[in-house]
């Protein structure tokens, strides 16, 4: 099972639809997961509204692939964006691939400053909430900050990972080269 892993829509529709796109054939046939860790909706207070914010679009194009989706709750989700949702948003999730746990969290709670315990060497957390990609290890756990679609720093730009078996990748929306790569092992 291949997993696409986004986070930070914050309602722009623009890089979830490029995105949606390229990826929804997969996601109907069945081979591919589509992930969401957080902040799907809603911009936040301190976030400024992008130029694409329609919530209700985001919704809708989501929708779609509702039986694809795992989601999480980031800390500008709320419980009326279940409302709108044709999916269960979680607090958290995690799934096996090939021997490795993999956890999809926000970031707010689990990132490399707030460990999760339980966790083994080869193991990764994937999380967004920072809103830039980066990778870090502790004791052997690897920390994915997939970065963000909707709101991010310009010079990071929109971007999303990609678990496929015990391979990583971290994707810019607009490249096809991996901003970063690694297998588990």
């Amino acid at each position: 099972m291949k997993y696409y892993i986004f986070s930070d829509i914050h309602g722009a529709t623009t890089n979830l639809n490029a995105l949606l796109d390229k990826i929804g054939g997969e996601l109907e046939s069945g081979v591919a997961k589509l992930v969401l860790l957080g902040d799907i909706y809603n911009h936040g207070p301190r976030n400024p509204i992008p130029e694409d914010y329609a919530p209700m679009k985001v919704a809708e194009a989501l929708n779609k692939y509702a039986q694809s989706i795992i989601a999480v709750k980031g800390n500008c989700d709320s419980e009326v964006d279940e409302m709108i949702s044709e999916f269960k948003i979680y607090a958290g999730s995690s799934t096996t691939v090939d021997g490795h746990s993999a956890v999809f969290t926000h970031g707010h709670k689990c990132n490399p400053d707030l460990p999760r315990e339980g966790l083994s060497s080869g193991d990764v957390v994937f999380y967004g909430h920072f809103h830039r990609p980066k990778h870090t290890i502790v004791d052997g756990v690897h920390y994915v900050c997939v970065g963000a679609l909707g709101i991010y720093p310009v010079d990071a730009g929109a971007s999303y990972a990609v678990l496929d078996g015990k391979n990583v990748a971290v994707y810019p929306v607009n490249g096809s080269e991996p901003l970063i790569n690694f297998t588990l092992e």
